[in-house]
């Protein structure tokens, strides 16, 4: 799967920043018909997520879109229109507060049909938002719903709603925490979802910070989420992506001492050697997997 370190939410109403977007260094663009749309401007976000998905040049990033919430009177109709118009293009659907399988269940019969029906060969994906007490207690079943999912992500305005927690921030998506509470707020909440995603093979991606004039608030926040097993980060603002790349990249002393666990894991193997001594310290096989995925993951940013 190709990476998802930044994920840049764009307004599906607003042209222009769906060409900025295009030219970004983020590594998904997720085209919203969700929160960042008001109302009256639905059918005229749709009918411009369409016309841009089929009138950019998309092949240099992933490109998702947000549909809106299933249970509104929008969500049908993005699902239909955008696949059909343009489902060759879209890597995946993004479904907000998902309570329940159903809701995954839905959404993949939907995109059955219609992939046979346009002749779609690639089969386009499923990104799950976790954003209620009830989406994360069922989250294992939700990542199970289909073999569609690619990733869980974490919705903390909404998550921090369904279970009344104190709101701290104008935004309500992750900044002042520390006023309040003498650690991670949301370190159950996240490690869960990350669990669950992780466990059948899926990518976890953390809830956006909003005051996107603070930098180093979302780099402490990202730092956090990246220790925790994310694999990226939403982003509301251009400004945010440099800072969510450079956490969830490799860094040089990362590969390089992945490339030394490898190593030495390779010799202990053609020489019939069970124990792995790296730098003085033994390593075991679990050691060896996380040095193996980032490795990988260099790879796959062309760090090597």
């Amino acid at each position: 799967m190709k990476p998802r370190r930044s994920n840049l939410s764009v307004p599906g109403h607003m042209k222009k920043m769906h060409i900025k977007a295009n030219d970004c260094k983020a590594d998904v663009i997720m085209l919203d018909l969700e929160d960042s749309v008001p109302i009256a401007e639905k059918f005229n976000a749709r009918e411009q997520v369409i016309e841009s998905l089929l009138s950019l040049n998309w092949k240099t990033k992933t490109v998702t879109v947000r549909i809106n919430a299933l249970d509104t009177p929008f969500a049908y109709r993005d699902l239909l229109e955008v696949v059909e118009n343009a489902g060759h293009v879209v890597d995946s659907i993004v479904i907000p507060k998902v309570n329940n399988p159903g809701d995954v269940f839905f959404a993949d019969r939907i995109l059955n049909g219609i992939e046979m029906n346009k002749n779609i060969s690639m089969m386009i994906g499923i990104e799950a938002s976790i954003e209620t007490a009830e989406g994360l207690m069922r989250a294992a079943e939700i990542v199970q719903a289909s073999g569609r999912i690619k990733t869980l992500v974490f919705g903390i305005a909404d998550y921090s709603a369904s279970i009344g927690a104190r709101l701290v921030s104008i935004s309500g998506h992750g900044e002042k925490e520390e006023e309040l509470y003498p650690g991670h707020r949301w370190h159950f909440a996240l490690s869960r979802m990350v669990m669950n995603a992780k466990a059948y093979g899926n990518l976890a991606i953390d809830a956006p910070y909003g005051n996107f004039n603070d930098l180093d608030g979302l780099r402490r926040s990202a730092v956090m989420a990246c220790a925790l097993g994310c694999d990226g980060k939403w982003a509301i603002h251009p400004s945010q992506i440099d800072v969510i790349n450079e956490v969830f990249t490799p860094s040089p002393q990362d590969i390089a001492l992945a490339a030394k666990v490898i190593e030495a894991n390779s010799l202990a193997k053609a020489e019939g050697r069970g124990a792995i001594a790296v730098e003085g310290r033994m390593v075991d096989q679990a050691t060896v997997r996380l040095a193996t995925q980032l490795w990988e993951q260099a790879k796959h940013l062309q760090l090597i």
